[in-house]
Parts: structure tokens; C-alpha cells; sequence
């Protein structure tokens, strides 16, 4: 037997650990699991190159509760640990004080991830634990090893009766950390961190349901036996090619990832690269349609099969974070802030190369069968749009699949779009005018009117239109979107020909004052306007430039504020209900007419609500009578 202490620089690094190394209690079980998957990687590997003998078998982990006793066993049947191993890897921990000892760390996680030899992984189990014993055996047959500690520098060892090649690592649980005694918190805690490691975790027993004989009885009952309880998946699909995946396998695999989740992933996209950098996973496009909310159920970081966190901001470029499924890299860093990740060269290739393949297969979905995609477009258009506007290097691959749909139910490209409307829709100054609609209901009245010019109005309701709108405006040259309730369609797009107003100058001078008495200043602004007869006599407006402004500061960005809501109202100068009005001699009835014109106006807008509304209703009713 021998004692001895942990060669440390510090008096006791055990507050360190807790303080500074590890900023969640939770995660010493992934780190002694990580180990014991090492254990296991080392003597396969051992194995295949000759220097183990014999069979190894098929070696397993198994996780061990103790409630009584207070303690929680890790078992694994890998390489295991001489005593002079356990002296280099457990006991002599040098550094020259905290500083270097937290140094030390990151270059080591650097190296070689979250799973790395016993050494620092292994001392985040005195952040739950009073005492920490290790009984090990080498598959070199030498004596085996009991190493305790109880949380100071202070050690012993002494051989052990151990027979099994492989480690146990004992943890008495401190007061403050009992918790990890209950069954059902172990369990959680094996299924966020341990679901996808590579060799089998044994937790327990349960009870599997064996299959009748044929010549069973109508009522026979199956019968059962106990088994071992494996939590994990030791292949999952993103370590597989997508040669060896069907598409029925991605699904199953996201059912796995997303119990909770009902609805089928509309795509998805297998990432698989070794060089410059590693990094394998597989991404799925789930229906978001118009919700930038960010989902509960997100993107999972990997590292070797260990998971890490679903906090990949830094990593997967921002508008990939609405997408759901694995990445899986050992080099990305852990445990540093957002800026050092945008900063890092290899987490900059990682993003990169993320955004190509997303770009590569939607252009691919796209060309391969379009109208699959053009199905799928509304649940993926916020995702594509976001990118749009935020990666440079997506937006440059992404106008080959960006459609722009109709209000008629087409999907056009760009190219497309530009083609079907430039010889009707360019103005008298030579600029190409897109005419859209947010909603096709309530500004029906506004696209009726631009079809009957012969113009095409595109449909654009994703919450970040505004922005993606101003942004291609400022990319291309002489175009402009007008959204088609922003003014009179003779004013959207301007041509030679002026329309001939039925109103004089001096009418309409005489006119305007008198509507000004019944309509509202401080919410409407009143312009005289010949438009076609056929229009209505009065149409409401709002400046497409205050409008997306607006719009654009609820979405973020934008500076209007908390701007009051400001209306154009234009008088149809060549309808012969505002001849009327100007002809009325009677004040009330005049002013009658005004409002009615006024309520139709702001109906057609989904602006007349509440009492306004019933009054309405109310004058219709007498003027019908």
C-alpha cells in the first residue's frame, strides 16, 4: 500500500474544479463515460495492431446505482490501468498554479475533445462526490489497482483482488449532490449526454417480451425475460454514409432525435467532410412557415458521439439555427464565448462548408424536381430568406432556387420574374416595378385593380419580407417593390400617359376642404387623384416607405419607433360618386356620402373596427332601406 499526494501546485484543486473547470455539476457522468469509451477505443485498437491477445469480446460500459450506500458505480471493460499508469494519469496532475492548471485544460480539450485519457476528465467527479475510489486491472495482466481519495491532495493506493481486465470508478455522493442517486436522474442525464456513444451502457434491467411459438394458442401469453437495459445508440445515422441510409432511415432517425415531434422533416441534408477539418451530421428542414421563433427542439452539437450542447450560435451560421438535427466535429472548441467561435479559422471553414452543402441541396431539390420544391416553399422560405439576408456567401448560390410566388399561384425565379413582367411593369423613368401583396384577402380590392392592368402581383407575407425587399432593391439595379395598397396603381408605376381627371382644378379646390371637414387630419392625408372610374371613389394608402419602415422595426431594424399610424387618402377625381358629393348642396347628406365613401374605404383595408364598424352597418342599413 501507498500514500501519497496529488502533485499539485495549489493546495487543493478540488474548489478550482468546481469554481472554474466545470460550470454544470451534471456533467462528471459524461465525463467518466467519455473515459471509459476511451478505455474501450484504446484496447480495440490495441487489438487489431496484435498487442492485445486472445478475443476482447464485445466490451460494454455499465452504470451502477447504490442508493443506500451512496454511491454511483462506472464500469467498462477497456484497457484498464496499471498502478504506475494510475501515478501518471491520476496522481500526477502538475501545474504551477490555477491559472495554468485552467490553461492546461483548454489545450488538452483542444486536442482531443471532451473525451480524453483520465486526467482532468476524471477529477470532475469530485463535484458531486466526498470520495472517489478507482479499482482497475490492465489487459497487461499486471496486479490490480485501488486508488482512493477523498478530496483532497491526499491519496492512497494499494493492489486490488480485481479479476476482469477494465475499470470501476466508484463515487460516494456528498450531501449537496444527492439527486444522482435517484434512478430517474441518472437516466436523464445518460439520455442527453450518452444516447449516441459508441459502445453499449448498461443502467440497469428490463423486462422484454419474448415472441410465440407458431404453433402457439389463440391464448397464449408471450413470455418475458430480463435483460440488459442499453440507453444508447451506438450507430447512429450520422456516423453511417448516406449510401447506406434510406430515406425512411433519416426519418426514424429524427423521431429518435424529437419524440415529441408529430410532424415528418420536409428534407434533409447528410454533412460528411474529413478534410480540412472533420465534421459529419445530418440537418433537417422542419415546417416552420411563417414562426421566427427559435424552437425548443434544436441542432445538437456532437463530439464523438458525446453530446455537447444545443447552443450551436458561433457554429452553424445564424440562419441554419431555426433547422433541427446533429453536427458532430472534434474541432470546434468548447467552453468559450460566441466571439472567440466567429473568430476561430477552423469554426469559420465548419460554417462555410455548412452553408455550401444547404445552398448545394436545396439548388439540387430545385433542379431535381421543382415541383416538390415549389410545395415545400412556403415551410422553408423564412429559413431561405433569413439566409438571404444574413450570409453573403448564401445569397450569392441562393438566386438560382429563391422563387418569388404570385398571388395566381406561380413560383418564379428571379430571371423568371423579371422576364414575365419588364415590358409592362418598367415605369416612364425606365425602373422595373414588382408589385406584391402581404395578404391576398385584404388587399383583394388593390390586386383586382393592378390585374386588370395586366400586372402581376407577387404574394410576399414572411415576417422579414421588408427587410429582404430593401436589401434587393439596394443589390439591384432600377427595380423597386411596391406593395400594391401603397397608392394608386397609376401611381406605382408611372407611365407617359397622364390619366385625365373629370374635376377641374377649381372643383377639385372646392371639393377637398369639404372632405377635409369630415375626415380626420391627424390620421389621413388627403390627395386628389384621377384614377380610373372604375376604382373606388375613395382609396386608402400608406406610404410603401413608412409602411416598411415599420414593418422592418418589428422585425428588427428599422427606425421608426413608435410612429403614429399616418394614411394617404386618395379621392378618385373621375368617379361619379365624388361628382355627387362635390354636386350635394345638402350639408348632412354631403357629409353622409363623405363618411360612407370613408368606411367603405377603410373596410376594404381592415381598418373600420369596433364601433365605427356598427355605426356603419347601421347607415348602410338606412341608405338601402
Amino acid at each position: 500500500m501507498a500514500n501519497g499526494k496529488i502533485n499539485v501546485a495549489v493546495e487543493n484543486i478540488f474548489p478550482l474544479i468546481k469554481k472554474f473547470l466545470y460550470s454544470d455539476h451534471e456533467i462528471f457522468l459524461r465525463e467518466l463515460i467519455s473515459n471509459a469509451t476511451d478505455a474501450i477505443s484504446k484496447l480495440k485498437h490495441l487489438s487489431s495492431i496484435g498487442e492485445v491477445k486472445g478475443d476482447i469480446g464485445e466490451p460494454s460500459i455499465e452504470v451502477k446505482l447504490d442508493k443506500e450506500k451512496k454511491k454511483i458505480h462506472i464500469l467498462d471493460q477497456g484497457v484498464g490501468m496499471t498502478a504506475d499508469e494510475v501515478n501518471k494519469y491520476i496522481n500526477e496532475v502538475a501545474f504551477s498554479g490555477a491559472e495554468e492548471f485552467l490553461e492546461k485544460y483548454k489545450e488538452e480539450a483542444k486536442d482531443s475533445g471532451i473525451i480524453g485519457h483520465f486526467g482532468l476528465g476524471f477529477y470532475s467527479s469530485f463535484m458531486v462526490a466526498e470520495k472517489v475510489e478507482i479499482i482497475t486491472k490492465s489487459y497487461l495482466n499486471d496486479s490490480a489497482a485501488h486508488w482512493t481519495c477523498d478530496g483532497s491532495p491526499e491519496y492512497k493506493l494499494k493492489k486490488s483482488n480485481k479479476k476482469e481486465r477494465g475499470t470501476e470508478i466508484i463515487l460516494h455522493v456528498s450531501e449537496d449532490s444527492t439527486e444522482f442517486l435517484e434512478e430517474s436522474r441518472i437516466r436523464e442525464l445518460l439520455n442527453k449526454y450518452n444516447k449516441f456513444m459508441p459502445y453499449p451502457i448498461k443502467f440497469g434491467t428490463k423486462e422484454e417480451t419474448l415472441p410465440l411459438p407458431k404453433n402457439a394458442k389463440k391464448d397464449a401469453k408471450p413470455k418475458t425475460k430480463t435483460v440488459d437495459n442499453i440507453i444508447n445508440t451506438t450507430n447512429p445515422a450520422w456516423t453511417k454514409t448516406p449510401t447506406d441510409l434510406k430515406d425512411e432511415d433519416y426519418k426514424s432517425f429524427y423521431r429518435e432525435l424529437y419524440p415529441m415531434q408529430f410532424e415528418e422533416p420536409l428534407f434533409n441534408i447528410h454533412l460528411n467532410v474529413d478534410y480540412p477539418f472533420n465534421l459529419t451530421g445530418i440537418l433537417y428542414f422542419p415546417k416552420i412557415q411563417n414562426d421566427l421563433n427559435i424552437q425548443k427542439d434544436r441542432i445538437q452539437l456532437y463530439q464523438n458521439q458525446v453530446f455537447v450542447t444545443d447552443n450551436v450560435e458561433g457554429i452553424v451560421p445564424e440562419f441554419l439555427t431555426m433547422l433541427r438535427g446533429v453536427i458532430d466535429s472534434p474541432d470546434i472548441p468548447l467552453n468559450v464565448s460566441r466571439s472567440y467561435l466567429q473568430a476561430d479559422g477552423a469554426v469559420k471553414k465548419i460554417s462555410n462548408y455548412i452553408t455550401r452543402k444547404v445552398a448545394d441541396k436545396l439548388n439540387s431539390l430545385f433542379k431535381k424536381d421543382r415541383k416538390i420544391f415549389e410545395e415545400k416553399w412556403n415551410d422553408i422560405k423564412v429559413v431561405i430568406e433569413y439566409g438571404l439576408l444574413t450570409e453573403e456567401k448564401f445569397y450569392e448560390k441562393a438566386n438560382s432556387f429563391m422563387l418569388y410566388p404570385t398571388t395566381e399561384g406561380e413560383y418564379l425565379t428571379y430571371d423568371e420574374l423579371n422576364a414575365a413582367v419588364k415590358d409592362n411593369q418598367t415605369d416612364k423613368d425606365g425602373k422595373l416595378i414588382f408589385l406584391y401583396a402581404s395578404n391576398i384577402e385584404e388587399q383583394h380590392s388593390y390586386i383586382e385593380t393592378a390585374k386588370d392592368k395586366g400586372y402581376k402581383v407577387l404574394l410576399l407575407d414572411s415576417p422579414i419580407i421588408a427587410h429582404l425587399i430593401q436589401k434587393l432593391e439596394g443589390d439591384k439595379e432600377k427595380i423597386a417593390f411596391s406593395r400594391v395598397d401603397g397608392d394608386a396603381v397609376e401611381n406605382l408605376i408611372k407611365k407617359e400617359e397622364a390619366t385625365v381627371s373629370k374635376l377641374s382644378d377649381d372643383e377639385k379646390d372646392t371639393l377637398k376642404p369639404l372632405i377635409e371637414a369630415v375626415v380626420p387630419g391627424d390620421k389621413y392625408t388627403i390627395q386628389m387623384e384621377a384614377m380610373d372610374s372604375g376604382n373606388l371613389p375613395f382609396v386608402i394608402t400608406q406610404p410603401e416607405f413608412m409602411r416598411r419602415m415599420k414593418e422592418m422595426q418589428q422585425t428588427g431594424g428599422g427606425m421608426m419607433g413608435g410612429f403614429p399610424e399616418m394614411f394617404t387618402l386618395l379621392v378618385n377625381t373621375n368617379h361619379e360618386l365624388v361628382g355627387r358629393i362635390l354636386n350635394t348642396k345638402t350639408t348632412k347628406k354631403r357629409e353622409r356620402l363623405i363618411q360612407q365613401s370613408l368606411d367603405l374605404a377603410r373596410l376594404s383595408q381592415n381598418l373600420l373596427k369596433g364601433e365605427a364598424l356598427t355605426t356603419f352597418i347601421k347607415r348602410s342599413v338606412e341608405l338601402i332601406k
